[in-house]
């Protein structure tokens, strides 16, 4: 392919690439533009994308109309503990599933894949059953204890660790390092695109979840999280002219997500690209 053939594919590429991320772009673009409108922009026809003058006083009405802050410290403790939980138990159990040694390794690592085949809605009765028999109902607990193990989380840790020579481990034993001493100063430093990937996903999965935590808060509205929260947002506000309140309670709701995954983009790339998919 001469030349020119091989400017043109790169055009292509690249034309393809911007309206790609143009069109991703947009919805959230409009969320914002919506926010900061007033009620009769919103509802105008045909619609306005840019406003005329911005209504930055919407965002101070969402905290006047429900605890937003409340909302947000209740999430930020759940999401925060279930990714820290997480982190700890999908990174031990993925160490011992992809480097030591003992009876029932494969059949028990099948069983964990095999968890990831099954929604989640299908163990909110059994879960709900098993809080209220410990007397943790319309607690945190019962927010964060259901989640503190990941299948996904083990399945990613082990197949990144499957990763590291062994040749790395047989010299720290030689040394005398204990397997404590092998995990925290050699796996747990290696994994870190493992372990960021990992923590991204999971307190964005925790950070807008919705169902467990509206079955769990309906009695106990002082630990809400913000989705549930934002529920009872569009319930005050039911009018189509209030609409736009709602959008500003939803750019409240995604912006730390956002400023969470650009943070940790460069680790969340590199521990996609290095965990693979191999030796199951």
């Amino acid at each position: 392919m001469n030349k020119n053939g091989k400017r043109i594919i790169t055009i292509v590429k690249y034309i393809f690439l911007f309206t790609a991320g143009f069109l991703m772009i947009l919805p959230f673009y409009w969320l914002v533009a919506a926010s900061l409108m007033t009620p009769q922009e919103f509802i105008s026809m045909p619609p306005k994308w840019i406003p005329h003058s911005p209504q930055w006083h919407n965002y101070v009405d969402v905290f006047k109309r429900i605890p937003m802050w409340k909302y947000y410290m209740n999430s930020l403790i759940v999401s925060t503990s279930v990714t820290l939980l997480v982190l700890i138990t999908s990174a031990l159990a993925g160490y011992s599933f992809a480097k030591l040694r003992f009876a029932g390794n494969r059949i028990l690592f099948r069983f964990v894949l095999a968890t990831m085949m099954f929604p989640a809605f299908l163990f909110l009765i059994p879960v709900f059953y098993l809080m209220k028999q410990f007397g943790w109902l319309h607690s945190r607990l019962s927010l964060i204890t259901p989640f503190i193990v990941s299948g996904y989380g083990i399945f990613l840790l082990r197949q990144f660790i499957v990763t590291i020579p062994n040749e790395l481990l047989d010299v720290a034993k030689i040394d005398g390092a204990s397997q404590s001493n092998i995990f925290s100063m050699i796996i747990l430093p290696l994994a870190k695109p493992a372990l960021a990937t990992l923590g991204i996903l999971t307190f964005i999965g925790q950070w807008n979840s919705f169902m467990w935590p509206l079955i769990i808060t309906s009695s106990a509205p002082e630990i809400m999280t913000i989705p549930v929260g934002l529920s009872r947002l569009s319930l005050a506000f039911s009018t189509l002219e209030n609409q736009n309140l709602i959008l500003a309670g939803l750019v409240l709701q995604v912006i730390p997500v956002v400023v969470l995954f650009l943070y940790l983009q460069r680790y969340y790339i590199k521990g996609i690209v290095l965990s693979g998919f191999g030796g199951i």
